[in-house]
């Protein structure tokens, strides 16, 4: 049997391969990478903080946009299979100022021990067919037919997405055959595209013809874990590889790394075969698919994410003013999580330990470990989208939205949507009872 953890990471590793020999300037990407990732463990011994070395070389989220409720549900079982639920509920079109008509998830692992195996994550983003912003009813209708007429992924591989979930993994000859056919899932169609339907959604949208102008599903981009991402940038920079304007998410500054910063290289024209009004197929390209790049900090509480949200945009020396400077303050403050552990140097000499949780980190009495960030942020990603687009495309502020929530998204997908902040709330909670009970302290303390 191959246990999930493995499937996970075959997958993994399998899907990188495949992406690298469709999308050249992700293999440079990995490489530039990995050269950055050296040269930071090596200078800075305490770079393991926020997970070692070997799983941020193995750390990889991807991306993949489907166009119906129908679709993300089948998705979630293959994830399912993969050991990977939905975590967050993301609305991009609220946060990108141009056209993007997408609600999205995130499917990865949730237990601790799982991520330390094999941290693999998909952002699925689904189009938002209802809203009329974007889509009148007529294109809707037509929308939804062709949408429903397509099928991403055959009945085999679902079945056998269904079995690993059961099962928790699968025998090797029947985990062969499901990598085979999720891996072939996400690989780019070579069937010619419809260049009237993708050229009338793509005037709403690029994001919209991605999605619902093709007959197949993608993955969109690949995403490495790098500890220098300013690093990085310049490096690819020198290669002649053009990225976007800039870094999304919190600044570079002296303080502790927090949640999540992202660049990526702008989409390339990739050759695409397209069929004409007239029956005749034609050779073509588009630009749809970039190479995303991400470095992880430390998972910030809703009281540090209120503070995030205050100073996003605003710089270093802004942060440096607002923002607790250490993660001692992080931790004190409750602006952060950290998983906590008796401390191997602590007090021997018979006294009662404090029973504040400051008391408890300045005496040496407890560690405080950073919990890493692993989901993403809505305006980071639409900002990734945003910068690869060719055009604003168009909305329509004077017609209703539809509503799309966390909820809703639990009904369509038949299983829970994970609040990302409950998940490292018990991971932290867990791990600071246990620790104050090893230093004798009883449990119901605060």
């Amino acid at each position: 049997m191959l246990p999930t953890w493995r499937l996970r990471a075959a997958f993994a590793r399998r899907l990188s391969d495949m992406y690298g020999a469709e999308v050249p300037a992700y293999t440079t990407l990995l490489e530039v990478s990995a050269q950055v990732n050296d040269v930071v463990v090596g200078k800075d011994g305490d770079a393991g903080r926020l997970g070692g070395i070997e799983r941020v070389t193995a750390e990889r989220h991807g991306a993949i946009r489907l166009g119906t409720p129908r679709e993300m549900r089948q998705a979630a079982q293959i994830f399912a299979a993969l050991g990977m639920q939905p975590v967050g509920f993301y609305d991009l079109r609220e946060a990108a100022a141009s056209s993007v008509p997408v609600v999205s998830t995130a499917f990865r692992p949730i237990d601790a021990e799982e991520l330390e195996r094999n941290p693999f994550r998909v952002f699925t983003s689904m189009l938002t067919t209802a809203d009329r912003r974007f889509f009148d009813a007529g294109l809707e209708a037509r929308l939804e037919s062709f949408l429903g007429r397509r099928e991403l992924f055959p009945p085999e591989l679902l079945e056998l997405a269904a079995r690993a979930e059961r099962e928790q993994g699968l025998d090797e000859p029947s985990a062969e055959r499901f990598l085979a056919l999720a891996v072939a899932a996400f690989e780019l169609s070579p069937e010619p595209v419809d260049r009237a339907w993708y050229a009338e959604l793509e005037r709403i949208s690029a994001v919209a013809a991605d999605i619902g102008g093709v007959r197949s599903t993608h993955i969109n981009h690949l995403t490495p874990r790098v500890l220098d991402i300013d690093e990085l940038y310049r490096r690819m920079g020198e290669r002649g590889i053009t990225m976007i304007d800039r870094i999304q998410g919190p600044p570079r500054w002296d303080g502790p790394d927090v949640l999540l910063r992202q660049t990526s290289f702008r989409a390339l024209a990739e050759p695409r075969r397209f069929r004409e009004p007239d029956g005749s197929v034609v050779e073509g390209s588009l630009r749809v698919r970039f190479g995303e790049v991400e470095a992880r900090g430390i998972a910030l509480t809703r009281a540090g994410r209120a503070r995030y949200d205050e100073l996003i945009g605003e710089p270093a020396e802004v942060w440096a003013e607002r923002f607790p400077r250490t993660e001692r303050e992080l931790a004190v403050q409750e602006q952060a999580f950290f998983r906590y552990e008796p401390a191997d140097d602590g007090p021997r000499d018979g006294r009662t330990p404090p029973q504040d949780l400051a008391g408890l980190i300045d005496g040496r009495w407890l560690n405080a470990n950073p919990i890493v960030y692993e989901d993403f942020l809505p305006r980071s990603a639409a900002g990734i989208f945003q910068s690869n687009l060719t055009d604003e495309g168009t909305r329509d502020t004077t017609a209703r939205g539809a509503h799309y929530d966390q909820q809703w998204l639990s009904g369509v997908l038949e299983r829970p949507v994970h609040d990302p902040f409950d998940l490292y709330a018990a991971q932290q909670d867990s791990s600071l009872q246990q620790a104050r009970r090893a230093i004798g302290l009883p449990k119901d303390t605060p």
